[in-house]
């Protein structure tokens, strides 16, 4: 079996299709390394956790959040992606980033 990271949700995939859970590491990889295209991976992460926010998952934006800081975001810029997505998606989004960040602010 695939060498699953801590802490990944998607890391069961592993379990019942390694070959697909595999493609899905690699292509993450790939979309969040800074040598992708012309985003760093700070920015690249911080619009990951913004649809997270606008699509419900309130554990995804909590760990996108977590790892943005990780990779240099500040809590403003955590603030202005989160700006970003009510303005475009809604005060629903807003609810779901504020789950996702209780613990963390």
């Amino acid at each position: 079996m695939a060498q699953q990271p801590q802490g990944n949700p998607l890391a069961c995939l592993g379990n019942i299709d390694p070959e697909l859970f595999k493609l899905i590491e690699e292509t993450r990889k790939v979309t969040y390394s800074e040598q992708a295209g012309g985003l760093s991976r700070k920015y690249k992460i911080l619009i990951a956790m913004a649809i997270d926010a606008s699509h419900g998952a309130a554990g995804g934006v909590g760990s996108l959040a977590k790892q943005a800081m990780a990779a240099g975001a500040t809590k403003q810029e955590v603030g202005d992606a989160l700006r970003v997505v009510n303005m475009i998606c809604g005060v629903g989004s807003m609810h779901t980033a504020a789950q996702g960040l209780k613990d963390m602010f």
